[in-house]
C-alpha cells in the first residue's frame, strides 16, 4: 500500500513543470500577442462572439472540457490494469499530449477567426477533408451527449440533493447574467455574493432532495418524490429504472435550450460560477488527501480521515488486465479526458476561441485548463485506489465509487461521509451539466459550416439553433433508452482519441503553412501516437471483441439474438469506417505538409492566419 499523498504530489511535480517550462516556450511558439485583436472582440455580435474575463472564461472553458469521462476513464482502468500504469498516463502525456493538444486547437481558432478544427484543415487540405472532420466530429457529439445526459440521470437518481442543488445554481446563473451584463454591477462583490449563495443552494439540496419518481435506494428518506412511484411506461425505465429515465429527457430538454441562448444568459455565469464549485471539490480533495495523510501519520484526531488514504489496489494487473483487455493500446483509449481527449478541441476552436479576451490568456485556459482536468482524472483514480471495488468498469462503477470514495477523502477536514458523498456528486453534476449543453452548441457550429449557406428548408432547419438541438438530442435519447449506448461505448473512447490525433493533424498543418522555421514536433509526434493506439485500438474492437469473440463464438452464436448481431456489425462497420476517416485525413495531411515544405503550398500570413490553399 501506497500513501495516497505521493499520487498527487507526483503528478503537481510533473504538472507544474509542465505549465512552467513547456506551455511558455509553446506560447512564444505560436507568438501569442496581446495586442492582437481576437475574434472574441472583431466579430462582437452579444450572441457567440462576446468577450469574456479571464476567470470567467477559465470557469466555463474548464467546466466544458470536464466531464464524466475523466472520472470513468481513470476508475475503469485502475480497475482493470492497476494504479500505476493508469497514474502514469495521467501525469506524462497530459502535460506532453493532452495540454498541447488543447493549447494549439485554441491558438489555431484564434488566427482563423475563431472557427473550428473542421474549417481550418479545410483551408489547408481542401473542402473534402474539412467535410469528413466535421461530419465526424457532429457524429461524435451526439455520442456525447447521448452518454453525458444518461450519467446525470444516473447521478441524480443516485444523489437527489444534487438534483435541487443543480437546479438552484442554474437559477443563480442566470440572475447573476443579468448582474454582470444588464446592470453592469460590479463584478467581485457579484462573485463574492453569488458564490456564497451557490453553496447556500449545496446546503438546501441535502436538506430538500428532489427526485421524479422513486430514487435510488441510497437516497435519503426525506426525499421529495414529484410523480409518485410510478413511471415503468417511460422508454428506458426498465433498464434504467423509472427516476433515471424520466431524468434524461428533462437534461436533453435543459441542453437544447441552453445552447440556444446568448452565451452571457446562462452558459459564461454558470460556468463561472460553478467553477468555484469545482475548484473546491477537486482542490479541496487533494489538500484534504495532503492533510489527511500527514494528520494521520502523526495521529491529530482533527485532521484524521474515516479510514487510512492509502491505496487498497494492486499498482499492476499485468499487461492482460482483470477483464482480459490488453493494456496496450486499451489503456489509452479508456483514459481519454484526463489525459487527451479529442472533444476538447471541439470546446476550444468551438465557443471558447469566440471568447477569448486577450491572446495571451489562451495559455491559462488552454494548457492550464486541462492540467486541470488531470487533476480532476487524479482525484478519480484515488477514490478506486482508497474503495478497490471488483473488477467491472464503466459508468455503473464509476459514480458511486468517485461519490464514496470523494467522501472518505473530506473526511479529514471532519466533513461526514453524509455531506462529502453528496457533494462530491453535485462537483460531477456541475461538471457534466456544463459539457451537455456546451456539446450541443459546438454540434450546432458543426452543422453551421457543414450547411454554409442554406439552400433548402432541410438545411436551414439543420443549421437554425433550435432546430439543430432537436436533431441531436433526438438521436441521443433513442441511443440511451434503446440500450444501445453500452455497445458504442468503447467507439465513443476510440472516436474522441482519434478526433484528438485529427486536431494534432490539423494544428500541424497549420504549422507547417505558417512557416518553415516551425517545429513540428510538438504536435506531429503526438499525433503519430495517437493515430497508431487509435488504429490499434478499433481494430481490436472490431476483429476480437466482435469478430472473434462474437461470431466465431459458437456459444454466442447460439444465444443470440438479432439485434445482437446487428449491433456487432454496425460496431465493425463503424470502426473500420473510423480507421478509414482517419488514415484518408492524415494521408491529405501529410501530402499538405510536403508541399508546404517544399515551397509548393499556397502562402500564407506571416501572423499564422489562413492563405489560400489547393482543393484536394
Amino acid at each position: 500500500m501506497v500513501a495516497a499523498m505521493w499520487l498527487v504530489i507526483g503528478v503537481l511535480v510533473l504538472f507544474s513543470a509542465g505549465y512552467l517550462g513547456y506551455s511558455r516556450y509553446l506560447a512564444q511558439f505560436v507568438e501569442l500577442d496581446e495586442e492582437r485583436e481576437t475574434p472574441a472582440h472583431k466579430y462582437e455580435d452579444g450572441q457567440e462572439y462576446v468577450p469574456a474575463k479571464k476567470p470567467v472564461l477559465l470557469g466555463h472553458h474548464y467546466s466544458s472540457i470536464a466531464g464524466g469521462a475523466p472520472i470513468v476513464g481513470p476508475i475503469t482502468a485502475g480497475v482493470v490494469w492497476g494504479w500505476v500504469p493508469a497514474l502514469l498516463w495521467i501525469a506524462i502525456g497530459n502535460p506532453l499530449m493532452g495540454s498541447v493538444h488543447d493549447f494549439v486547437s485554441l491558438s489555431a481558432s484564434l488566427r482563423h477567426e475563431g472557427k473550428s478544427i473542421g474549417y481550418i484543415i479545410g483551408e489547408y487540405v481542401g473542402e473534402r477533408g474539412k467535410n469528413m472532420l466535421l461530419w465526424f466530429a457532429f457524429l461524435t457529439i451526439i455520442l456525447v451527449v447521448a452518454v453525458f445526459a444518461l450519467v446525470v440521470g444516473i447521478v441524480f437518481n443516485a444523489y437527489p440533493e444534487a438534483a435541487t442543488a443543480s437546479l438552484i445554481y442554474i437559477a443563480l446563473a442566470v440572475l447573476f447574467g443579468v448582474y454582470l451584463y444588464q446592470l453592469n454591477l460590479s463584478f467581485i462583490p457579484g462573485t463574492v455574493a453569488f458564490v456564497a449563495l451557490m453553496f447556500v443552494g449545496v446546503y438546501v439540496g441535502t436538506m430538500f432532495p428532489v427526485a421524479l419518481f422513486e430514487p435510488a435506494s441510497r437516497a435519503p428518506a426525506e426525499t421529495i418524490v414529484l410523480l409518485g412511484s410510478g413511471g415503468s411506461w417511460l422508454p428506458g425505465a426498465g433498464t434504467l429504472g423509472a427516476n433515471t429515465a424520466a431524468w434524461i429527457p428533462v437534461i436533453l430538454v435543459y441542453g437544447a435550450l441552453a445552447s440556444a441562448l446568448p452565451v452571457w444568459v446562462l452558459l459564461q455565469p454558470r460556468d463561472y460560477l460553478s467553477s468555484f464549485l469545482l475548484y473546491s471539490g477537486v482542490g479541496g480533495a487533494l489538500l484534504a488527501i495532503i492533510v489527511g495523510t500527514v494528520g494521520g501519520a502523526l495521529g491529530i484526531s482533527a485532521v484524521t480521515p474515516s479510514q487510512p488514504l492509502v491505496t487498497n489496489l494492486e499498482p499492476f494487473y499485468g499487461f492482460i488486465g482483470r477483464s482480459g483487455a490488453p493494456l496496450f493500446p486499451l489503456l489509452f483509449i479508456t483514459i481519454a479526458c484526463g489525459t487527451i481527449s479529442g472533444f476538447h478541441s471541439l470546446v476550444s476552436s468551438g465557443t471558447t476561441a469566440k471568447q477569448l479576451n486577450k491572446e495571451t490568456d489562451a495559455r491559462a485556459i488552454g494548457y492550464g485548463g486541462m492540467l486541470g482536468e488531470g487533476l480532476l482524472a487524479t482525484v478519480a483514480l484515488i477514490t478506486v485506489a482508497l474503495v478497490a471495488p471488483e473488477v467491472g468498469g464503466g459508468i455503473g462503477l464509476a459514480l458511486p465509487t468517485f461519490a464514496t470514495g470523494g467522501g472518505i477523502i473530506l473526511t479529514s477536514f471532519g466533513i461526514p461521509t453524509s455531506f462529502g458523498g453528496p457533494f462530491m456528486a453535485l462537483v460531477l453534476v456541475s461538471f457534466l451539466l456544463t459539457s451537455t449543453d456546451t456539446a450541443v452548441r459546438l454540434g450546432r457550429y458543426m452543422m453551421e459550416e457543414i450547411v454554409g449557406t442554406p439552400e433548402s428548408s432541410v438545411e436551414s432547419f439543420a443549421a437554425d439553433r433550435y432546430g439543430n438541438a432537436v436533431v441531436q438530442a433526438l438521436p441521443a435519447y433513442v441511443l440511451i433508452t434503446s440500450g444501445s449506448w453500452l455497445t458504442l461505448w468503447q467507439l465513443f473512447g476510440g472516436a474522441n482519441q482519434l478526433l484528438a490525433a485529427l486536431a494534432l493533424l490539423t494544428a500541424t498543418v497549420w504549422l507547417a503553412n505558417w512557416s518553415d522555421s516551425k517545429q513540428l514536433i510538438s504536435t506531429g509526434g503526438p499525433m503519430v501516437v495517437m493515430v497508431t493506439i487509435t488504429v490499434l485500438g478499433l481494430l481490436w474492437l472490431a476483429l476480437h471483441d466482435n469478430v472473434y469473440a462474437k461470431f466465431l463464438n459458437d456459444a454466442w452464436m447460439a444465444e443470440a439474438g438479432a439485434f445482437a448481431m446487428l449491433s456487432a456489425v454496425v460496431q465493425i462497420a463503424l470502426a473500420f469506417t473510423l480507421i478509414y476517416l482517419a488514415l484518408s485525413l492524415v494521408k491529405m495531411g501529410y501530402e499538405n505538409i510536403q508541399d508546404a515544405r517544399s515551397g509548393t503550398g499556397g502562402a500564407v500570413a506571416t501572423d499564422g492566419g489562413q492563405g489560400s490553399q489547393r482543393d484536394s
